[in-house]
Formats: C-alpha cells, sequence, structure tokens
C-alpha cells in the first residue's frame, strides 16, 4: 500500500505564490510600502511556508539594508541634517518609557507587557522588545503581544505617515525627523520616508539609528528596574558598520556605478523585508494581541507622534 504524501495542493499553491510575489519586490515600480501590502494580503489569504526561516532573514537583510544606505550618505551633512531631531530623541527616549510604565498601571496591564511595549515606542519596535525581553524574563506570550501590539502600528503607520506629511504640508527635514522619532521599526522609518522623499530618507536613518543605540543603556537601566541580571544585552552592531559606510562614502568615494548599485539592493532590501514581515501578521497574531494591548500602544504611540510633531514644527 503505498505510503500517503504529505505534500498537499494547498501548499504547492502557498509556496509558489510566495516566491513570486518575494520575486515580484525586486521589480523597480514596487514600493517598500506596496511590499508590505502584498505580504499582508499574503497572510490574509496563506499562511508563511517558512515563518522562521523569514524571520530570521528578515532580520539579518534588514541590517544589511541599513549598512547599504550609509554608502549613499555623506556623514556631516547627516549629523547637521539629523541634528535636532538627535537632542529631542535623547529627552524623548526615557520620558516615553516613564509614561508607558504609569499608563500601564492605569490600564491594569501586566507589568512586563507594559514595559516591552514603551521599549519599543521609545526605541526602535521588534529590537528593543527583543533586548530587554530576556533582562525582565519575559514570557513567550508576552514577548508575542508585546512584538503583536507594534508590528500592527508599524504597518499603519507606514501608509498614514506619508499621507500625513503632504497633508500637514510638511518640509523633507520635518518629515525625516517626525518618522524616525513616531514610527517603532527602522523597517517602517525607512519604508514611510523613502515614500515621501530623498532627504526625508537620510534624515529619518540617522535620527532613527542614533534611537536605536539607546538599546545598550536602556537594556542595563532595565535591569536595575526589575532588578534582573542578564549578560544578553542586544548590541546593534550593525549601526557601527553603517557609520563606517558613511564614512567610507564621506572620505573614500566609491565610483558613482557601484554606489548607485548598492542603494538599489539596499531599497530592495528593505522591499523584501517588509514582504517578509508582512506575510507574518496573520489573524492570529491580531486575535492574540488582544484590545487593552493595542489601545495601550496606540495611546503611548499618538503621545509621541503629536508631542515630536508639535516639537519639530514649532522649534
Amino acid at each position: 500500500m503505498n505510503e500517503p504524501t504529505n505534500v498537499k495542493p494547498a501548499g504547492i499553491i502557498e509556496k509558489i505564490l510566495f516566491f513570486v510575489l518575494l520575486l515580484t519586490c525586486l521589480i523597480p515600480y514596487i514600493s517598500i510600502p506596496v511590499a508590505l501590502f502584498m505580504g499582508l494580503a499574503f497572510a490574509l489569504f496563506f499562511r508563511n511556508p517558512y515563518p522562521d526561516t523569514s524571520k530570521k532573514t528578515s532580520k539579518y537583510l534588514l541590517q544589511a539594508s541599513v549598512v547599504g544606505l550609509g554608502f549613499g550618505m555623506n556623514l556631516f551633512e547627516a549629523l547637521k541634517a539629523g541634528k535636532e531631531g538627535i537632542v529631542f530623541t535623547i529627552v524623548s527616549v526615557f520620558g516615553v518609557l516613564l509614561l508607558g510604565i504609569l499608563m500601564g498601571r492605569i490600564f491594569r496591564l501586566e507589568k512586563t507587557i507594559a514595559y516591552l511595549i514603551s521599549a519599543g515606542t521609545a526605541i526602535c519596535g521588534g529590537s528593543a522588545i527583543a533586548a530587554v525581553a530576556p533582562i525582565v524574563k519575559a514570557k513567550d506570550t508576552e514577548i508575542s503581544v508585546s512584538i503583536g501590539t507594534v508590528f500592527i502600528l508599524n504597518a499603519i503607520a507606514l501608509f498614514i505617515f506619508p499621507i500625513l506629511g503632504h497633508t500637514l504640508n510638511l518640509s523633507q527635514d520635518q518629515f525625516g525627523t517626525w518618522a524616525a522619532i513616531a514610527i517603532h521599526d527602522v523597517s517602517s522609518v525607512v519604508g514611510a520616508s523613502a515614500a515621501f522623499g530623498e532627504e526625508a530618507l537620510k534624515i529619518a536613518t540617522t535620527v532613527k539609528l542614533t534611537r536605536a543605540l539607546w538599546i545598550i543603556p536602556v537594556a542595563i537601566v532595565t535591569s536595575f528596574f526589575f532588578k534582573q541580571k542578564s549578560d544578553k544585552i542586544y548590541k546593534p552592531w550593525f549601526i557601527l558598520f553603517f557609520t563606517l559606510a558613511m564614512l567610507v562614502n564621506t572620505f573614500l568615494p566609491l565610483p558613482e556605478f557601484i554606489t548607485g548599485n548598492i542603494l538599489w539592493l539596499a531599497k530592495k532590501g528593505f522591499a523584501i523585508t517588509l514582504f517578509l514581515i508582512g506575510t507574518d501578521l496573520s489573524l492570529k497574531v491580531i486575535k492574540t494581541v488582544g484590545i487593552k494591548s493595542v489601545l495601550f500602544g496606540v495611546i503611548l504611540w499618538a503621545f509621541i507622534s503629536i508631542l515630536s510633531f508639535i516639537v519639530i514644527t514649532v522649534f
């Protein structure tokens, strides 16, 4: 008697469609927001056939793409453009963390979940959550809820921020700084700012990566706040390589056709990253998050978005 096959037609269709959409991200006219939309649409009807591989790939591809962007940026121009955002970043990081802790008590959320979402909002989304999670000894369910909340808000921000930026008549400088401070993950910051303009992309990347550096001091503070000791503190080494890429482009510029290809690969890397991220946002993830956590995340996100907008436009 023949053994039943484990390969189902539906599984084959999922895999074929997955790779077709993945390759579609390489088409020049497919922008980063469109790539995310394709991933979200895929997740509505199918399951990601390679969930573990997708998570690992998106993580490292994101970091490599960030480094690639460095080859298109001048160090001095980037620092000058992002100076105001850097100052506000330092002030806002701990302000959001403190507000999140207070709001968590009002919402009667689990202390760990409230802190993880606050850290993700204050610094750089999922990376910050992953950094502090082992320090606070977060459970898998708490990590999933926190990342899911930030994930949903990131997807929304990627689409609405460029529209808001044009509606509010923000300049490239203003939008780049605003997006870097108000949007959680680096990938969504790059996607939103790239949709707004090249100058906004440069500023947003600089300010956001400066913000991401605060993962380390926040992780140290977290260990005292939760009275935990951990040898595993996430170190964003890719930011160092991003800075080195800027130094190379500033002092030892490569031929234009080489940097042009590197930048193209970096942007397409972001498109693939957002597609892979989108394929993981299933209805199951949305249900797991829960309305209370989402509402908490939305209010905290609204606070930093409105406050940063006022500071950027008034001062």
